[in-house]
């Protein structure tokens, strides 16, 4: 079998890994024999396009279970994954099958890689994707497991020092990029809450599976509020709110509706909303996906 990295982890591994992965991508074929070798699995195939930081193949176990094995670079934190699907233990997430490895793989239960959220009509989708979220919501692990997570103003500091420089000398970005800060500096002024977030969740996270109707997948996960995890799908089809003219009373009505389904304070919503944004956009314009950037920082401008 050979293990040719899809085309969409390649990309993403340029624009975001230091070395554009040709450390990791170089080392991953053996690596991933390595895996399945010492697991004693059967590889059907390589998961197309696959994850934008980890290698996804879809094998069998020695018992002939249908499973996912999942690879990826140390800088994807796969042992901050590791300890939360542990500790879900199938709650809402794609379920753990060996809760120990020392290669840093993931043996995971198959979903259905083809079918996310994304598939349903959107009120249909945002209710199933919320749903599943809240779910995921729980006090973290204690003891030994505690320190694998980042806090949210730990992983926002990082970003928020990455949008500084990329907005600087910017006369564009950078009102926007003020806004988003403020934003940040007063909702960390009173963090209301202390859970286990997924920490990148949003519709193609939610794959169909067979156990339940909807599982979350590729977890990166942090603690803190839950406004700051439900942030990232309120953007969710941002392309269609932006080709749409009422684009922006859309996405307000979205943040009201969000809110109060999941019982969240609106503007703490709306302020993690905003500075998500931004500093995705900003991030996409420093990498040359100039199309991303736009369609994100005209979306933060409507908050």
């Amino acid at each position: 079998m050979v293990f040719e990295p899809p085309q969409r982890l390649v990309r993403a591994l340029g624009e975001t890994a230091p070395d554009g992965g040709a450390h990791w991508l170089e080392r991953l074929p053996g690596a991933a024999r390595e895996a399945v070798a010492v697991r004693g699995l059967t590889v059907e195939r390589v998961q197309v396009p696959g994850g934008r930081s980890s290698l996804v193949v879809l094998v069998r176990t020695a018992d002939g279970l249908p499973a996912v094995l999942k690879l990826a670079p140390a800088r994807a934190r796969p042992e901050s994954e590791r300890a939360a699907l542990a500790h879900w233990n199938g709650l809402g997430a794609v379920r753990l099958l060996e809760p120990f490895a020392s290669d840093g793989a993931l043996l995971l239960e198959r979903l259905h890689p083809d079918v996310s959220v994304r598939s349903l009509p959107e009120a249909k989708a945002l209710l199933e994707a919320s749903g599943t979220l809240r779910r995921l919501w729980v006090e973290p692990p204690a003891g030994d497991t505690a320190h694998v997570f980042e806090t949210v103003a730990e992983r926002t500091g990082r970003q928020a020092e990455a949008m500084r420089t990329g907005a600087a000398g910017d006369p564009e970005v950078e009102p926007l990029v003020s806004a988003a800060l403020a934003a940040r500096e007063e909702l960390l002024a009173g963090p209301p809450e202390h859970r286990l977030l997924h920490g990148t969740f949003r519709q193609s996270k939610v794959l169909s599976a067979e156990r339940m109707p909807w599982l979350a997948v590729g977890p990166d996960p942090v603690v803190g509020e839950r406004a700051f995890d439900l942030a990232r799908l309120v953007r969710d089809r941002v392309e269609d709110l932006v080709a749409q003219p009422s684009g922006a009373a859309t996405t307000r009505r979205r943040v009201k509706r969000l809110a109060e389904s999941l019982e969240i304070d609106q503007e703490r919503l709306r302020g993690w909303t905003l500075f998500r944004a931004v500093e995705s956009g900003v991030r996409a314009r420093r990498v040359g996906r100039g199309r991303d950037a736009e369609l994100l920082l005209e979306f933060a401008s409507w908050l």
